[in-house]
Formats: C-alpha cells, structure tokens, sequence
C-alpha cells in the first residue's frame, strides 16, 4: 500500500480526526480488547515527511508473554491431539459458561499444564518492541510492546511524543514473567 491509496494520507481524514482529539494528542479506538494491558489508538504525525494517521496499538510485555504462553501451549496440543481445535466458550441462557465436552476439557487441562511448563522452564522470553507497518488501507500501524505494570494515559502521551521526535528508546533485555493464576477460579 503506497502513500497515494493509502486513505490515512488524506487531508480531509486527518482534519477529522484532529477535530475528534480536540486538544488530545490521541484518540482512543472503542474496542472491547481495550483494557489497563492494551489500547489501540489513533494519532497524528509524521511518516516519511507527510503528515498520516497512526492506528497504534501499545500492550504491556506481561500481556505479550501470556499470549506467546498461550499460544505455544496451543501448538503443543494441536500437535498431542489430532482433533484440536481452539475452545469456545459459549454461554447458556443466563450468561453462565456452558460446560465444556470431554475432549475439551483434557485439551483444556493439557494446555494448563503446559503453560505452567513452559513459564517454569523459562522458554518464552519478550522485550520491548516497535512494529510498523505500512500495508494497512488506512494510514501506518504501530504495535508496541512495553514493560510497564500498565497502558494509562501517562504512557501513551510519552509514547507519541518519543516516536514523534524520534527518541524512542526501547529495552532490548529479555524478559520472563511469572503466570498469574485466575482469580475467579474456585
């Protein structure tokens, strides 16, 4: 996608958007994903000197640990059990979780334990990291990963303003953190 078909160049869209920031310096994207781990949001700047929409996303490295975790605990069971496929969990009339079917839940079980190996054996490790890209139809996307407890205003503003004068600075260390066990579990 090149500057020229790319909508997130045009005058016409960037003066909207500006108009919906006010005195922001961003605008915050509605999205259920949206919590204190992880914001999408849009900004104004600079890319390659024109002036474009940023469609950012910023996520905490715990919340990119827990999903590498998750995701290599998923490739292990598709690749124990011929028949894996993701769990859905559905709800039933009153909104509770619907239980799940046998196999589901010794897949379940078996990605738990396998989760809990692979934090414990230390095998998925993050770091801070900037992700652009350019092939969106509507302006440049920016994933960022943060080692921050949390994505609050704070953090966002700070990020905007490094990326915009260039001063980014990301950790290259390695991290690993600890799983959190789920607080509703009984």
């Amino acid at each position: 996608m090149n500057a020229n078909t790319n909508r997130g160049y045009e005058p016409s869209r960037i003066t909207e958007l500006k108009k919906k920031m006010g005195e922001a310096t961003y605008l915050v994207v509605e999205s259920d994903d949206n919590s204190d781990e992880f914001v999408n949001f849009n900004f104004v700047g600079l890319f390659e000197g024109r002036e474009v929409i940023y469609d950012a996303a910023l996520y905490t490295l715990r919340m990119h640990f827990e999903s590498e975790v998750y995701e290599l605990a998923e490739h292990r069971a598709a690749q124990r059990f011929p028949e894996f496929k993701k769990i859905r969990y559905e709800e039933d009339e009153n909104g509770d979780l619907k239980s799940l079917d046998g196999l589901e839940e010794e897949i379940g079980l078996f990605m738990t334990e396998a989760m809990w190996e692979i934090e414990e054996e230390e095998i998925v490790k993050v770091q801070e990291h900037l992700e652009i890209d350019t092939n969106l139809d509507e302006g440049i996307g920016l994933n960022a990963g943060l080692n921050v407890p949390v994505i609050d205003e704070s953090v966002i503003e700070k990020f905007i303003k490094e990326y915009k004068e260039d001063i980014l600075n990301l950790d290259d260390t390695f991290f690993s953190f600890a799983l959190e066990e789920d607080e509703e579990e009984e």
